[in-house]
């Protein structure tokens, strides 16, 4: 995600499911606002209502809802609305007998009507009449009627601290508090039909998270998700999710994270977590006796974490606990909570997300690996055979596969290389990391599985792949338990990796396994010169070495293409690109991956003098515009001038990329960095791409700018019928008097 200070408009139409079918978008001119910046609004006045914390707020139409908590001194059952157009607070309307007062209750949204389930009640002044509730309350919003579902049959155990979404027509609960222990259960109700509507228990299945509370749940591409909260001696910062269709829960893996790379947040409870577009949104809550402000970023599709930089004119809230949040529109709201030394909040803030459609760059490359295209090298691997594509060999140090029966008619013999130590699936493996920057990781902790990475580290060690290397280190290390230490241990002294077997090493002879491994049969079979190495470092320990040397993670996917475009791999290059006559190599495999316009013309139409001519339709975009074209198909850079962002914004459609996100990030280039510096590039850009919108746009801040403008040495360079369009649009625009103060400042 971006973290520079740039904006979007209210209205911008970009595809929020990133789909891979692209869509177009139109230019929009202001009012904007800054992406990822962080706005305080009117605080919620006391006269009405309380500041407060361990409350819930939902999101309806235009307009947040809070409902409940705790003032410090007693709970709250009051319901309160702010309008997110006027920033105005008021008392919401209602009828009909509310819920009793309550923290630590769950509201959700469903139709139109909020249903706030279970929470903490009683007197906490007076320490009196204290216990968790199981109760189900609707809230209409178009009436203002408060009515209670009365439900038949078995019931949820009465709790507070859960969590709750509401998916598929039913409202779903999980785990909680419910006054002795903390709960990891799950239930769901149909809110279809109050009169007939039935708890119903879930059957979970998979890595189900540990009895928890003070967490959240988000709802995306269609998974639960919760991340961290407090369950005692196992809380972590585990982020898991759930099938809705399967019921079956998974915890999202870390070991992909390299060392140097963003780590998840820090463990946690009493934070909030919204959903928006591909990402999940993790702010605040209570880490390890601090209260952090950072906001965290998690990325669905690509499992990584990330802290959001604010824009330089954010007005940043402070760490804070049991607060709420909920999204509107593409923005996220934030009220209340207890801040430092136990003080209660009324304040609201605002987060502006950005929405760009997901970079497929990685995905654009695997697609290569996986279909076999464009290959001209042959690996032996043993008996048997691999074929790559030289391409991604010059970027990232290695190659590529497909049936020769496919291979594009008319391309060279392919180039056989040997390589005998290797065995197809880890090589298969480390192939699959080389054009994607990733591997799939087999099941962790079996044993097979982690054998099998040990011989890709092996391989990493040959190629000299550091970022490999760091993978499989941290998969293996982090799946060393008391059933396979054995033989991970005995396999790393047979290929002689030393780390792993060091790691193995300490492990066994830690207090608390070394009894439990020495019992087991694998014990028994190890050989003689572990088992006394085992042995003598139980009785002697050898003293801990301490480096501060910084480990190398290796150069990353994006920084080899980067480099493979800047020169590295000019000597593999195989095709010609004519930009009004002036040649620029590039190479086949990389453009057929990124592009299908390429791909079908090297497959079909490849030009015989292997030469092609660069435009996009009807026109030939500047020299500039076309580099910056090519770093984002090499390597998904979206950073350019707003005048190559002109040329570049049908780009998408004539090359046939994957979505729009490079058209996404240069319709915001137009909307927002058009300056009294470039406006004459842009003017000029616009007029030879027929963008009249934006030449509309362009001449409007020439007129109102033009003192200005007229001093720009590029005014004197433009075309006669240019500076046609300015006059007119001058003598259109300008009144006498404006015209005549003009001339006395010019």
């Amino acid at each position: 995600m971006s973290c520079k200070s740039t904006k979007v408009a209210p209205s911008v139409d970009f595809d929020h499911s990133c789909s891979d079918s692209v869509e177009y978008l139109t230019l929009n001119f202001g009012p904007f606002e800054t992406v990822h910046r962080w706005r305080r609004l009117p605080p919620c006045d006391e006269f009405v209502g309380a500041r407060r914390s361990k409350h819930t707020v939902v999101a309806y139409r235009d307009a947040i809802y809070v409902f409940g908590g705790d003032n410090g001194k007693n709970m709250l059952n009051d319901l309160l609305r702010f309008d997110v157009k006027d920033c105005s607070w008021c008392r919401a309307f209602t009828t009909g007998t509310p819920p009793a007062p309550r923290y630590h209750h769950s509201a959700v949204v469903y139709g139109s009507s909020m249903f706030v389930f279970g929470g903490y009640t009683g007197d906490i002044y007076s320490n009196s009449n204290l216990k968790n509730k199981n109760d189900l309350f609707e809230y209409k919003f178009a009436t203002g009627q408060w009515t209670e579902w009365k439900v038949e049959g078995s019931l949820p155990v009465a709790r507070s601290a859960h969590g709750a979404t509401v998916y598929s027509d039913k409202l779903w609960i999980f785990a909680g508090y419910d006054g002795n222990a903390r709960l990891n259960d799950m239930w769901t109700i149909s809110l279809q039909d109050r009169e007939h509507a039935c708890w119903e228990e879930i059957d979970q299945s998979g890595e189900i998270p540990p009895s928890c509370c003070n967490f959240p749940v988000a709802v995306c591409r269609d998974k639960m998700f919760v991340f961290s909260g407090q369950s005692g001696a196992k809380i972590t910062n585990n982020l898991f999710q759930f099938e809705f269709q399967g019921h079956m829960w998974t915890r999202i893996p870390t070991e992909h994270l390299l060392r140097g790379s963003p780590p998840p947040p820090q463990r946690r409870y009493g934070h909030t977590m919204v959903a928006f577009d591909r990402h999940l949104y993790v702010f605040g809550g209570a880490a390890d006796n601090t209260l952090p402000n950072e906001l965290h970023c998690y990325d669905v599709d690509s499992q990584t974490w990330e802290v959001i930089q604010p824009s330089h004119d954010s007005e940043m809230p402070s760490g804070r606990l049991f607060h709420a949040a909920a999204v509107i529109l593409d923005a996220m709201y934030i009220f209340g909570g207890t801040v430092d030394n136990n003080v209660r909040s009324g304040e609201m803030y605002r987060f502006q997300f950005s929405c760009y459609p997901k970079c497929t760059l990685h995905e654009d490359y695997g697609k290569l690996w996986e279909n076999r295209q464009f290959c001209d090298v042959e690996f032996i691997l043993g008996e048997k055979t691999k074929q790559e594509s030289s391409e991604d060999e010059g970027a990232a140090g290695g190659p590529k596969d497909m049936p020769a029966g496919n291979r594009p008619s008319g391309t060279q013999p392919l180039l056989e290389v040997s390589i005998r130590e290797a065995e197809a699936q880890p090589f298969e493996v480390l192939m699959q990391f080389l054009y994607t920057d990733k591997i799939q990781y087999p099941r962790r902790g079996h044993v097979q599985d982690v054998l099998l990475i040990m011989d890709v580290y092996k391989l990493a060690l040959s190629f000299k792949l550091s970022r490999l290397e760091q993978l499989c280190v941290q998969y293996i290390e982090a799946s060393v338990d008391l059933q396979n230490v054995l033989s991970v241990c005995e396999n790393a002294n047979k290929l002689q990796l030393d780390q792993l077997k060091e790691h193995c090493l300490n492990f066994v002879v830690k207090e608390s396994h070394f009894n439990q491994v020495i019992m087991t049969k694998e014990f028994e079979h190890l050989s003689t010169p572990l088992i006394v190495e085992i042995v003598r470092r139980k009785q002697q320990p050898p003293p801990r070495v301490y480096s501060d040397q910084p480990v190398d993670i290796g150069t990353s996917l994006v920084q080899d293409m980067k480099a493979y475009l800047e020169g590295s791999g000019f000597e593999f290059c195989d095709i010609i690109l004519l930009l009004d006559g002036h040649p620029r190599p590039a190479h086949k495999a990389i453009l057929a991956a990124r592009s299908s316009y390429f791909e079908a013309m090297f497959r079909s139409f490849m030009p015989v003098d292997g030469q092609v001519n660069i435009s996009i339709g009807e026109m030939v975009p500047s020299k500039q515009a076309f580099e910056s074209m090519l770093r984002y198909i090499y390597y998904g850079d979206v950073n350019m001038p707003p005048e190559d962002s002109l040329y570049l914004f049908a780009a998408p459609y004539y090359y046939g990329f994957s979505n729009n996100r490079l058209q996404a990030y240069c319709k915001q280039n137009l909307e927002m960095n058009v300056t009294v510096e470039n406006v004459l590039q842009i003017l000029e850009a616009a007029d030879k791409t027929q963008a009249l919108d934006m030449k509309k746009h362009c001449l409007h801040i020439i007129v109102h700018q033009f003192i200005k403008v007229s001093k720009l040495p590029n005014l004197r360079s433009l075309s006669q019928l240019l500076l046609l369009d300015i006059i007119e649009s001058l003598a259109t625009h300008i009144s006498d008097k404006q015209c005549a103060e003009m001339c006395s400042d010019i």
